[in-house]
């Protein structure tokens, strides 16, 4: 069973960027879709960014679009989310997930992860 682990979340300020990484063990991490969650205070989880195991199919939640981008290197086994222009409304516990054996270039739905990590708090104030 692979195991997440993320890192790199902190306290910045708005127009600040953060790198999240999510380290993974076990094997054929190549065999895996990933993707980032995250959730608010009060509010329901929700999907920021997915990448396929191919790391050539994308998507990203609407509020993130330009801002934040995912990227995976397998041979690190390690997935990455870069988010720039930080925004308050950003703030949130960031969860790394995965799941085994989508289509090669297929971004998982949300509802189709497994997978997951404990989460790294992010931070942003105004």
């Amino acid at each position: 069973q692979m195991q997440l682990v993320e890192s790199g979340g902190g306290s910045v300020q708005a127009g600040d960027s953060l790198r999240l990484s999510c380290a993974t063990s076990g094997r054929a991490f190549f065999m895996y879709a990933m993707g980032w969650f995250r959730q608010a205070p009060g509010k329901e989880r929700e999907l920021v960014a997915a990448i396929s195991r191919s790391g050539g199919s994308k998507g990203y939640a609407d509020s993130v679009k330009g801002r934040f981008i995912i990227s995976r290197d397998d041979a690190k086994n390690t997935v990455l989310l870069q988010m720039n222009s930080l925004k308050p409304e950003d703030t949130a516990v960031y969860y790394c997930a995965a799941v085994y054996g989508m289509g090669y270039i297929e971004v998982p739905s949300p509802s189709s992860y497994n997978v997951w990590g404990r989460g790294t708090q992010v931070t942003v104030s105004s």
